[in-house]
């Protein structure tokens, strides 16, 4: 079951209810990562079955996103990409390599924890399949896969996200508008007490008579109510009530309150991979700007990567690349559009009952427009 809790079970975008934004920056066209020449989003959504089910049986609450950065031949064709880690008790695969060569070379794809190992299954068949060079003539693909823990509302041991899903989120994908809430990946997922799951936002600022863009996609995962923080102001305690439910089921023992949480950065300026791992860290900020403290049990991550340029596999290539005293105004369109899209995560999703009837309620719009009007 799905529904609203303000007064109209319509739900909008931070921006549309409120009039304004966060921060001073402009938005792109669709104010979502999409606005980022090249990139693309697809998502498939896994939702069946009836509380209070049966373990290994469902409810599922679940799904994947997929990202594809800047072209579909991202394998044949890597962008350049950083990562930063704020909270560490989470995954993302192929982390270390990106570190390494600051290389991407695969779509970012994001799913829940127990089935992190399975989606990376799915997207190296997929890519396989339509390379079939792959691991043959040429060197071995590694996809970029990170998770949130969505068990509360998602009978995870179920493993309900099928190599189908999978493929689909990725041939779906499209430059178009980006679908936010629970949905996708974020199906099962939980912000700050309320329900959260996929949100995006973007910005765009000039550097030197040129234009470029920056733009975000959360999965919000994370955070206890009390810290509730959006645009400079503490709204936790404002909502004492419509904290999850808990059905016939307890959270695991040491995990209330906590979770995990991914967000990805594209910016179509030319930076180094250096570059875009500060890009990365910034965009984590907007994590803590709506109260993530990054705790214990938390896993917040962030990984950010330039479509300016593709490093081709040459010995020696060439690139016009932003100075570092020219990058201010990309950090602040990172903060800005990371915590927008984590806003708007909780902006869009409605109230999900899942397994063992746990209850996630929606953000209510009516009374988060009133106190900040």
């Amino acid at each position: 079951m799905r529904k609203g809790t303000s007064m109209s079970d319509e739900r909008m975008r931070f921006r549309d209810l409120t009039g304004r934004g966060i921060g001073a920056l402009p938005t792109g066209p669709l104010n979502a990562i999409t606005d980022v020449a090249g990139v693309e989003v697809g998502q498939t959504t896994v939702w069946h079955g009836e509380p209070p089910g049966a373990p290994g049986t469902g409810p599922a609450r679940t799904g994947v996103t997929a990202i594809w950065p800047g072209h579909r031949d991202i394998f044949e064709r890597p962008v350049p990409a950083g990562t930063h880690v704020l909270a560490g008790t989470g995954e993302i695969i192929c982390m270390t390599e990106i570190d390494e060569l600051g290389l991407l070379a695969s779509p970012i794809m994001l799913t829940n924890s127990m089935q992190i190992g399975s989606v990376y299954d799915a997207t190296a068949r997929y890519l396989m399949a339509r390379n079939p060079e792959i691991a043959r003539t040429t060197h071995v693909t590694m996809p970029v896969v990170g998770e949130c823990d969505d068990s509360f509302l998602n009978d995870s041991r179920g493993m309900h996200v099928q190599r189908e899903h999978v493929w689909a989120a990725l041939d779906a994908a499209s430059a178009d508008h980006v679908e936010e809430g629970a949905v996708g990946a974020g199906t099962g997922m939980t912000c700050m007490g309320f329900k959260g799951g996929i949100g995006t936002s973007s910005r765009v600022v000039e550097i030197g008579g040129a234009g470029y863009t920056v733009g975000v996609l959360a999965l919000t995962n994370y955070g206890r109510r009390r810290r509730l923080t959006i645009g400079g102001r503490l709204l936790g305690p404002d909502f004492p009530e419509l904290l999850p439910e808990v059905g016939s089921a307890p959270p695991p023992e040491g995990r209330h309150g906590e979770g995990s949480s991914i967000v990805v950065a594209a910016t179509d300026a030319p930076l180094t991979s250096h570059q875009l791992a500060r890009l990365a860290k910034r965009a984590a900020f907007g994590l803590v700007r709506v109260g993530s403290t990054g705790g214990n049990g938390s896993g917040e991550l962030a990984v950010a990567f330039s479509t300016a340029y593709t490093v081709e596999q040459l010995p020696r290539y060439e690139v016009e690349l932003l100075n570092n005293f020219a990058i201010d105004e990309l950090f602040e369109a990172a903060v800005d559009a990371s915590e927008e899209a984590i806003v708007n995560s909780m902006c869009m999703a409605t109230t999900t009952v899942g397994r063992d009837g746990n209850t996630v309620h929606a953000l209510p719009l009516d009374r988060l427009a009133q106190l900040l009007a």
